[in-house]
């Protein structure tokens, strides 16, 4: 196989996985699921197209060599983007978990809540920055570089290089610290933790701060090869839905090891003559129904009454 096309499944891989560890984790913890979660994506991107506007006139004034003012610029738009979904996510955990967190049918309820914040972002996206697409600049490499005799696309490789420092500093932050144990206590188990004097109220802010975090942070990393638009989180939002129940709800290896999968399919497709771009998503679902008729459980997940 290709390096350039394996380069370009992991890529892939890395952006869908951030969407998907996200929503996995939410519902492993909280028995949420995250149907804002691509509003999260359009308003972060739309962050970082901001703070790009303003930070780049200052950096390149400031840092005249373009070798050094890329990577600023870069780390000055991740945090960007990093930090707006994550206030995103405190948004939704004020209108969507603290005031049912409690009542009955919670996870139908904020369902539909989520639903209808994400329906509402888009038009309010839609009415600020009107239909138009806008364009990031190209701060995560341009052009290709050689490694061990193969041309290789640099921001491919950023990014997935930056998705796995990203995730191993959260897995090291979840094993490490306190909030981390509370975290993992409650998404073992709920109840016990309850019992165990672990508020799910205060564990939940840090946790969709966290899935915030993490689509701010795809919304980045894609948009240096799509355009930022008030729909552009449809599709992130699908395929880490479904990315997420590939895996099992609530599994986060199985999370990875969906989206590393879909990854390939994408980009195995879309280079078979005969199907291309245009099947690429009806090649993905034929894969993600056939796993699923094959392993309910998805790939390493927990179902809902396992939860239970």
């Amino acid at each position: 196989m290709d390096a350039g096309l394996v380069l370009y499944a992991l890529y892939l891989g890395a952006i869908y996985g951030l969407m998907a560890i996200g929503i996995s984790l939410l519902w492993s913890s909280v028995g949420m699921v995250n149907m804002a979660h691509g509003a999260t994506f359009a308003v972060s991107g739309y962050a970082a197209f901001l703070a790009a506007q303003w930070f780049t006139p200052l950096v390149k004034a400031a840092i005249t060599t373009t070798a050094w003012s890329n990577p600023t610029l870069a780390v000055l738009l991740a945090l960007t983007g990093i930090v707006a979904g994550a206030i995103c996510g405190v948004v939704i955990y004020l209108i969507a978990f603290l005031p049912i967190h409690d009542k009955p049918n919670f996870a139908v309820r904020s369902l539909i809540i989520t639903m209808a914040i994400n329906l509402a972002t888009v038009q309010a996206l839609l009415w600020w920055f009107g239909p138009q697409q806008k364009s990031l600049p190209k701060v995560f490499g341009i052009g290709r570089t050689e490694i061990l005799g193969m041309a290789l696309r640099i921001d491919q490789i950023v990014t997935i290089l930056t998705t796995i420092a990203v995730l191993g500093l959260t897995l090291l932050w979840l094993r490490r610290s306190r909030m981390g144990l509370e975290i993992r206590a409650v998404m073992q188990n709920m109840e016990g933790a309850a019992l165990s004097g672990i508020s799910a109220r205060r564990t939940a802010l840090p946790i969709m701060m966290l899935t915030g975090a993490f689509a701010g942070l795809a919304a980045v990393l894609l948009s240096q090869t799509v355009f930022v638009s008030p729909t552009a989180g449809a599709i992130p939002l699908v395929k880490g839905l479904t990315i997420a129940l590939l895996g099992g709800l609530g599994s986060v290896p199985g999370a990875v090891a969906g989206a590393v999968l879909i990854g390939f399919v994408e980009a195995i497709t879309g280079i078979i003559p005969f199907l291309g771009q245009r099947y690429v998503l009806f090649v993905q679902f034929a894969v993600i129904i056939a796993v699923l008729v094959a392993r309910p459980r998805g790939l390493g997940g927990l179902l809902d009454e396992t939860r239970e």
